[in-house]
C-alpha cells in the first residue's frame, strides 16, 4: 500500500518559492508512487484556475503547469470551499479534475493512519 502525502500550499505568487516548493514536493511524490493529495488555499487558490498556473514564473524551479499536470494525472487536487469563495471561484470555473472541499474533507484526509501532512 503506497504512503500518503498531504500537501496543503497556502501562498501563490505572493510567495512564490514556497508555493514553487509545495508543486514540487507533490509532483515528486506522485511520480515516486504515493497516494497524493494536494489542497489549495489562500493566494494558491487561483491556480485551480485554467491559464493561471501558466502565468507563474520562478528562476530554476520547473513549471508549475508542468508541476499541476503531474499532480492531476497521478493523485488529487483540491481547492478550499472558503477560499474559492472569497474570490468567487465556483465549480464550473476549476481546471477538470479540481474539486472543491472544505476543513472537514482536509482533517480527514490528514488524519488518516500512514498519512504525512505538509503546510506550505
Amino acid at each position: 500500500m503506497p504512503r500518503t502525502l498531504v500537501v496543503k500550499t497556502t501562498s501563490g505568487a505572493d510567495a512564490p518559492e514556497r508555493c514553487a516548493q509545495a508543486f514540487t514536493v507533490a509532483a515528486t511524490a506522485v511520480a515516486a508512487g504515493a497516494d497524493v493529495s494536494l489542497w489549495l488555499t489562500g493566494e494558491a487558490a487561483w491556480f485551480a484556475v485554467p491559464g493561471r498556473a501558466a502565468e507563474f514564473e520562478l528562476p530554476h524551479s520547473a513549471p508549475l503547469e508542468d508541476l499541476l499536470a503531474g499532480i492531476l494525472a497521478g493523485g488529487r487536487v483540491t481547492l478550499c470551499t472558503q477560499c474559492a469563495a472569497r474570490r468567487d471561484i465556483g465549480p464550473g470555473d476549476v481546471i477538470e479534475g479540481v474539486r472543491i472541499a472544505g476543513a472537514a474533507v482536509f482533517v480527514e484526509e490528514s488524519l488518516t493512519e500512514g498519512t504525512q501532512a505538509l503546510v506550505y
